[in-house]
């Protein structure tokens, strides 16, 4: 591939490599700055497609939906030309199609214009639902696997959000989680709105930010108005939450009702990305940052941390990953988790464009590519 470095079997220096680890397929879909990059591993060998899709377009979202029988993949590309638009695949990225008319748009009402699609989210509870989050921050649902999405509009006319202020991202709905058990519960974030549920599927929308501070707010326990980075669902217990905050780590134990500061033992609690093992319950992933002023890795160290208890500690994982300096920020979207099962896949990429994975839970790491455009956003999943 040109312009980057793909790490594969039989790579010299690269931890596990020839390792065999099953035989099962995992996908690995990369959104950049300039293209989504694809890679397959079968076996211990990761192949990477030769070219970038969507090339020169910003990818910000993509999606794995592997709840048919057929694997879709959804990309939210950004041309700098044509505007922002939803793609998918269903042939595992080889070729992809663009409705005639566009996926998401805001209806002329609005007054609004899309910006972005800062995430895609197959519903885990009805088989063909998926949400797309946007910048101006809104939330629309799609009933046919992503090919065409309706604004959600109690969300959008919420009573607070001419309240709502823009990050220094801009104004981005950027995650959503749905509820297995309940296919009305659905739970977003917002920068910088914070987080809002709803329990009737959709038709009304609470702030859920008790506990989260706004430390550059006047009040820094407001009802809303955070800048929430991410939030990830435990595996085990649904109504565990696990939230990066732009400062604090928290977990809620009861679906965002209230939250807990789990920061301690973190060199740094300013990060974007926060992910949950796919099996495991009480284990996460988060990227620690210097500063909302300095947004390099915490001691300039490339580290993931891990906590296997629920926050209460937390511990360093970085066999594999650079000792020198390092000033690869990893982004919201950057960090994921496969859905391997118990020995999960990790996965992250930063902004110089490095790419790195683990096979054991983030016990050891290798590096997969260098020298990409800076990574925008990560998914992984079995698919064969």
């Amino acid at each position: 591939m040109p312009g980057c470095r793909l790490a594969g079997v039989g790579d010299e220096g690269v931890p596990g490599s020839t390792e065999v680890i099953g035989m099962t397929e995992v996908l690995l879909a990369v959104g950049t700055r300039k293209g989504l990059f694809i890679g397959r591993r079968r076996g211990g060998a990761w192949e990477f497609d030769e070219r970038p899709y969507f090339n020169a377009q910003a990818v910000y979202s993509v999606a794995v939906d592997t709840r048919a029988g057929t694997p879709r993949l959804l990309a939210g590309g950004d041309s700098a030309h044509w505007g922002p638009s939803v793609f998918h695949s269903d042939d595992l990225g080889r070729t992809w199609t663009e409705p005639p008319a566009p996926a998401v748009r805001f209806p002329r009402d609005t007054g609004a214009s899309l910006e972005r699609v800062w995430q895609l989210h197959p519903s885990a509870a009805e088989p063909d639902v998926v949400y797309a989050g946007t910048e101006p921050a809104a939330l629309y649902r799609s009933e046919d696997r992503g090919a065409s999405f309706e604004l959600v509009r109690p969300l959008w006319e919420h009573p607070t959000r001419d309240r709502w202020v823009p990050g220094g991202g801009g104004e981005g709905l950027h995650t959503v989680l749905t509820d297995a058990r309940d296919p009305d519960a659905v739970t977003v974030a917002v920068s910088t709105a914070g987080v809002f549920r709803t329990r009737d599927g959709g038709a009304s929308w609470e702030p859920a930010n008790s506990g989260v501070s706004a430390v550059f707010l006047p009040e820094p326990d407001p009802e809303f108005g955070q800048c929430v980075h991410k939030v990830a669902r435990d595996a085990a217990d649904p109504d565990r939450l696990y939230l990066q905050n732009h400062w604090g780590v928290y977990r809620s134990d009861d679906a965002g009702g209230h939250w807990t500061d789990i920061g301690a033992g973190l060199p740094s609690t300013f990060g974007f990305a926060v992910a949950a093992h796919p099996a495991r319950g009480g284990t996460a992933y988060v990227f620690p940052i210097n500063a909302d002023a300095d947004r390099v890795p915490a001691g300039h160290r490339c580290r993931v941390f891990r906590t296997t208890d629920a926050g209460e500690t937390w511990e360093p994982l970085t066999a594999g990953l650079p000792a020198e300096d390092h000033y690869g920020t990893v982004l919201r979207d950057a960090l994921c988790t496969d859905d391997a099962g118990e020995r999960a896949g990790v996965y992250f990429g930063n902004r110089n464009g490095e790419l790195f994975a683990s096979d054991d839970d983030g016990d050891s790491w290798r590096q997969l590519a260098a020298h990409l455009p800076d990574v925008l956003c990560v998914r992984a999943a079995v698919v064969g």
